[in-house]
């Protein structure tokens, strides 16, 4: 072999470079990022979560507290008719003020989303300044202007229209009222969001076709705006569920639902382990809805791709 050929041939590399390890530099920023979230979760939820899974397989003492025996009994009271009475009346105000805050939500959106664009902060900004009241005050609120002698009955009293106070406080419609003022917000945002981001050639497209504006809103605004409108009733539905504060003072009591019965189970009858099955249930019931809502948004949203 030659002085030539050998200093022509490519060099053959002794072995893999070895990989530098991961900057401790690096791994410490991510720790600093991921830690806060990642210990509120912990300790926030899945630690809660934990204790409630635990104490659904034990069994109530016979003065509270919890006795460490394992037993079956309590998922079996779910089956109570009482029980199954109280979950389907909490399904059935929850589902009612959804549908109402839909009707009313939609609407407000898709003003909100027409407005101009310096008054579109200012209408958004008037639909979340509930929140910055504290959620009891607003409650209680309610209670003044549904009373007898509240502002709703002087109001029509005044114009004539009824000649008595109306019963507006502790009833259905009283928790409805409640329930919606309270998580209406929850559903207006997210359909702000998907009005906002529809593409407004398209309607433009349907109209320069010969739809009129109904046939419009049906066939095009309304399936590309589905997936805002079910993430909109999941946030409403979720909360109302399992709340208990607005049915405690505007139901006065009499409306008890599954929020409400978790409460008295771990605070009035001290009987932990059956609140921690009833929590679960509700808890259940409330991740099926989310996976079918997250389903549901990419199979419209799949459709929609398709389509374009």
């Amino acid at each position: 072999m030659t002085a030539e050929q050998d200093i022509s041939r490519p060099a053959v590399a002794a072995g893999p470079t070895p990989r530098r390890p991961r900057s401790l530099g690096r791994a410490a920023a991510r720790l600093a990022f991921l830690g806060p979230g990642a210990g509120y979760l912990i300790v926030l939820l899945l630690v809660p979560l934990a204790l409630v899974l635990s104490y659904t397989i034990f069994r109530r003492g016979r003065f509270g507290g919890v006795v460490y025996e394992a037993t079956g009994e309590n998922f079996g009271r779910l089956l109570d008719p009482l029980y199954l009475d109280i979950v389907a009346g909490s399904v059935k105000t929850a589902a009612l003020t959804t549908a109402v805050a839909l009707l009313i939500g939609y609407p407000t959106a898709y003003a909100i989303a027409h407005l101009p664009r310096k008054w579109k902060t200012v209408a958004l900004i008037a639909v979340v300044m509930p929140f910055w009241t504290n959620f009891l005050i607003r409650v209680y609120a309610w209670t003044i202007v549904l009373s007898g002698p509240g502002l709703v009955n002087k109001a029509l009293t005044g114009i004539g229209l009824i000649d008595r106070p109306l019963e507006l406080l502790y009833n259905q419609a009283a928790v409805v009222t409640g329930l919606l003022y309270s998580y209406l917000p929850l559903m207006i945002l997210p359909l702000y969001a998907a009005i906002e981001r529809l593409d407004p050639q398209l309607r433009e497209a349907s109209a320069n076709l010969g739809a009129r504006p109904a046939r419009t809103f049906w066939s095009v605004t309304l399936p590309l705006t589905m997936p805002g409108v079910l993430t909109g009733c999941v946030f409403v539905f979720v909360p109302c569920l399992g709340n208990f504060v607005i049915p405690e003072i505007l139901g006065g009591g009499r409306s008890t639902m599954v929020g409400t019965l978790i409460r008295d189970q771990f605070l009035k009858a001290r009987d932990w382990p059956f609140g921690s099955t009833l929590a679960l249930a509700v808890i259940a019931v409330l991740v099926v809805l989310l996976f079918a809502q997250a389903w549901a948004s990419r199979a419209y949203g799949g459709s929609e791709d398709r389509r374009g």
